[in-house]
């Protein structure tokens, strides 16, 4: 009687990379729709709905139909390969909940500024904070029905971008668009460290 030969172990699967990546910019903007446009998870939602005590502070110019906001984030996870899934953090739009900004940008390999082109000023808070600390950041153009389109040279000129950094147009309700995004900004994320790794030229 033949002795069984043993079965040597199969190789535990590797596990995936986890990064964690922010969404941003003005209130309305459509973040919370993004993260819920791609999250393979039911996505947290921090939404309340807005009240009369915020009416002063809240600008809902351009987003007359909202009826609720971010407090304190979003949050959603896409895999985008079997060894590589996302982690989403939406930031909160407000000037008076921007001390939760500084939590939430600990650990991130970089963010999504989101913008609408009706409202564009209201992004330049949020690309001033990644410049600022030298977060990888990328500009996505949420396109609404209705608002004017404008091209990604238009935009980065107006927003006073580096070269480098990525524009794209997107309809955040979409899933495969927000993808492409997300999948955007984490080559460009790589692009900037690979140029940090590389030696300076003599």
């Amino acid at each position: 009687m033949g002795m069984a030969r043993s079965r040597r172990p199969e190789p535990a699967a590797a596990e995936p990379v986890a990064l964690k990546l922010l969404v941003a910019g003005g209130f309305g903007v459509g973040k919370t729709t993004l993260v819920g446009a791609v999250s393979e998870i039911r996505p947290l939602l921090t939404e309340e709905a807005l009240s009369e005590a915020g009416r002063p502070v809240d600008d809902t110019a351009g987003v007359e139909d909202k009826r609720t906001t971010t407090v304190a984030m979003d949050f959603g996870r896409i895999t985008l390969r079997e060894d590589l899934v996302l982690y989403l953090f939406g930031t909160p739009g407000q000037d008076r909940f921007w001390f939760l900004w500084d939590e939430l940008a600990q650990g991130a390999l970089g963010a999504v500024v989101l913008a609408d082109t009706r409202r564009l000023a209201d992004c330049f808070a949020a690309v001033d904070y990644f410049e600022q600390r030298g977060i990888p950041f990328m500009v996505a153009v949420n396109c609404f029905d209705g608002a004017e389109l404008h091209s990604p040279d238009s935009i980065r000129e107006a927003l006073d971008l580096d070269p480098g950094a990525p524009v794209v147009l997107c309809d955040a309700r979409e899933r495969e668009s927000a993808k492409n995004v997300l999948v955007t900004l984490v080559e460009h994320a790589a692009e900037v460290a690979e140029a940090h790794r590389a030696p300076a030229p003599m």
